[in-house]
């Protein structure tokens, strides 16, 4: 009668065995929702097979500006910037946590040992000082049958890819605000550049109102208005200057340096980089798995749906295969003698019958974690869509803008020259003389403004597109 018994006890650990690697896992199986994604931009006639995205044309996308200042500069900060770094510890933190998720497959094997020194006291034959020495070594290895471990590993394993993705859009957002702060400096130095030009115009025709108001040509007001006009531009300048050494200060920051250290690199003036307009945009389903924040989205959405499955196999026992060896003797010379010798092994389990509902409160918590990333994955799809067009739109437009301005800071350019001309010949009043030196001066703001507009749409349309990652 006791053999039967003996059999299926011994067979018991590879029937569990068997279980543990043919069972399927509890819980949902990760599924991205339907989103809508249309096959080709609104913005545009080309269709969407035209504009096929070229990988190589996003990769280090801020070369393109043809600024080898630019490019060093982002370069540096790729390297040195804080919250890359800070981007690169969490990944390796989830790399880390990944491996102890792997861990959960493997036995364990413990050891432990020790001497303990005995003091009976009286006068009975017990009595006396005794000696024992104990060695043991202890096994345990958890049979996953509901997959919680596997449900586990997946979760890490998810967790680990939005770690990746979340550093990819660091070094994306970085490279962008290194470009956008390098641009908003040229721009600024562009700025002072137009000041410094008018005001020496400005200051040429206030030496001629003086001169002709000396021989009683012309009035005191137009003196005044010449002197005030100088003045205004003047106060102008300080406000620029201040604002191009905080860009400076504030590139300096994103490489992890002081500013002093960059004074001498970009003190220089220079023209605001640009680019070609034609960027490899690719449809809008390319542009999904490019951006890092989508995939980010994604593999926190799929984590969660996992951590469903970790917290359902709570409902069901857990089977564990122990083993354990011992050895312990009153000699130490007998230590390894066989009758010291104590050895067991056997399946056992563990099951959580009632604890209160917390269980499946947990579930409930756990699917609600799962509804919010799926719904953060479907805003950053809608964002991203959005990002991408309003680029374009505002691309397209702002070339539109900046062509008109050149062409109103050539005809005021030579209204300046023709309305100082008469003026100095006594064939016109000074108010035609001020008001083409305004016009000029806003002008050629505008259109230094526009050239920032147009680098700063085509730095956020390479960002809207995923950069090079």
């Amino acid at each position: 009668m006791h053999t039967p018994h003996f059999m299926i006890t011994s067979k018991l650990p590879y029937i569990l065995l068997g279980l543990c690697f043919t069972s399927c896992a509890v819980g949902p199986d990760f599924k991205l929702p339907n989103s809508v994604v249309p096959a080709s931009w609104s913005f545009g006639s080309k269709p969407a097979a035209a504009t096929a995205a070229d990988p190589a044309g996003l990769v280090r996308w801020w070369d393109r500006f043809h600024d080898s200042k630019l490019s060093s500069l982002v370069n540096q900060a790729l390297a040195a910037n804080l919250d890359v770094k800070i981007a690169a510890a969490r990944l390796n933190q989830a790399r880390a946590q990944r491996q102890v998720a792997a861990a959960s497959f493997w036995p364990w094997l413990n050891a432990s040992g020790g001497q303990a020194q005995s003091h009976v006291s009286g006068s009975g034959p017990a009595a006396g000082s005794f000696s024992s020495y104990k060695g043991a070594l202890g096994a345990a290895w958890e049979l996953d049958l509901f997959g919680g471990n596997r449900r586990y590993l997946e979760s890490a394993t998810a967790s680990q890819a939005a770690a990746a993705a979340d550093l990819d859009a660091t070094r994306l957002s970085l490279a962008a605000e290194v470009a956008l702060t390098y641009c908003q400096l040229r721009s600024i130095q562009d700025q002072l550049a137009v000041a410094h030009r008018n005001l020496l115009t400005q200051q040429r025709s206030s030496e001629i109102t003086h001169e002709r108001r000396a021989a009683g040509f012309a009035s005191d007001l137009d003196v005044v208005n010449a002197d005030a006009l100088v003045a205004n531009t003047t106060a102008e300048i300080p406000s620029l200057e201040t604002s191009a050494r905080r860009s400076t200060s504030a590139i300096a920051l994103l490489l992890g340096r002081p500013p002093a250290d960059l004074l001498a690199m970009l003190k220089a003036a220079g023209p605001v980089p640009t680019a070609s307009a034609a960027v490899p945009t690719g449809i809008p389903s390319e542009v999904l798995r490019r951006r890092p924040d989508i995939r980010s989205a994604e593999a926190a959405a799929h984590a969660a749906t996992a951590n469903i499955g970790v917290a359902t196999a709570d409902l069901f026992p857990k089977f564990t295969l122990n083993g354990s060896l011992s050895q312990q003797s009153a000699k130490l010379s007998d230590w390894l003698s066989p009758s010291a010798r104590v050895s067991s092994f056997g399946p056992s389990f563990n099951w959580a019958l009632f604890q209160g509902g917390s269980i499946q409160a947990n579930i409930r918590v756990q699917q609600a974690l799962r509804d919010q990333s799926l719904l953060a994955y479907r805003k950053s799809v809608l964002s991203a869509l959005q990002e991408v067009e309003d680029a374009m739109v505002a691309g397209s437009n702002e070339h539109k803008r900046s062509a008109s301005l050149v062409e109103a800071v050539t005809a005021n350019r030579r209204a300046v020259e023709l309305s100082t001309q008469l003026y100095s010949a006594g064939q016109t009043d000074f108010l035609n003389v001020l008001n083409a030196q305004r016009s000029l001066l806003q002008s050629e703001s505008e259109l230094t403004l526009s050239n920032l507009a147009l680098a700063t749409d085509l730095i956020a349309l390479y960002k809207a597109l995923g950069g090079g990652w």
